[in-house]
């Protein structure tokens, strides 16, 4: 009897790689750090929401009390004080810009020339420009309170403090983060992609914090 040939079965189809969607290419998973803080600032923006809501309200049922107190506010003051915010966030962004170039820090390079500069330079001029805003206002609270603007004053004094302090609350808290984040550079001899990261987030944080006062400017100084 002659031999049966047997041959495996073969499939024209080609091999799909593993992890891969066909005609779309590889799957990269997105960094599970910066979607957890953006998922994080979304519930801070429902909490600073809840402020502005607050704040609207009050304002409609005690207009009289806006239009006698409003004119105490020094406007250029906290004009120049949102503007040292607004650019403290420009400097943030050339950080991020050496970061994930995984430049750290300047190296060898001259202190005084920024076109050398690292993450590490460019995060501590961002927390100069947050510390002098955070003093800035501290000392409006300071001429507030001898105006007789307090807390526990009246409805525009409590509404002045919880929405203004609570920002500076979180600008406090990010001035921290930057210092975890510059401590690091000194501390790490390999500055990858995962410290890189971290500087990432924390440039979320702060343009969040950013934008929000821009608002807050806007309805407390503005719109007076």
């Amino acid at each position: 009897m002659a031999p049966v040939a047997t041959a495996s079965a073969v499939t024209s189809e080609p091999p799909r790689s593993t992890g891969s969607i066909p005609g779309h290419g590889p799957v990269s998973r997105p960094n599970m750090v910066s979607v957890g803080t953006i998922v994080w600032l979304a519930s801070e923006l429902m909490f600073f929401a809840g402020l502005f809501a607050m704040y609207f309200t009050i304002r409609s049922v005690s207009p009289e009390l806006w239009q006698e107190k409003t004119s105490v506010l020094n406007v250029p003051y906290a004009t120049a004080n949102t503007i040292v915010l607004v650019v403290s966030s420009v400097w943030c962004q050339l950080g991020v810009h050496a970061a994930e170039h995984g430049k750290a820090h300047r190296g060898d390079g001259r202190l005084l020339s920024p076109k050398g500069w690292g993450m590490r330079e460019w995060y501590v001029l961002t927390y100069l420009f947050g510390a002098i805003f955070v003093s800035g206002q501290v000392l409006e609270y300071s001429e507030l309170v001898h105006e007789n603007i307090t807390l526990s004053s009246n409805a525009y004094g409590s509404v002045f403090y919880l929405t203004t302090g609570f920002h500076a609350l979180h600008v406090t808290g990010g001035l921290l983060a930057f210092l975890l984040i510059i401590g690091r550079t000194f501390t790490t001899r390999h500055y990858s992609h995962a410290q890189a990261a971290g500087a990432v987030v924390t440039s979320y944080y702060w343009h969040f914090v950013d934008v929000v006062w821009i608002a807050l400017f806007a309805t407390i100084y503005l719109l007076q």
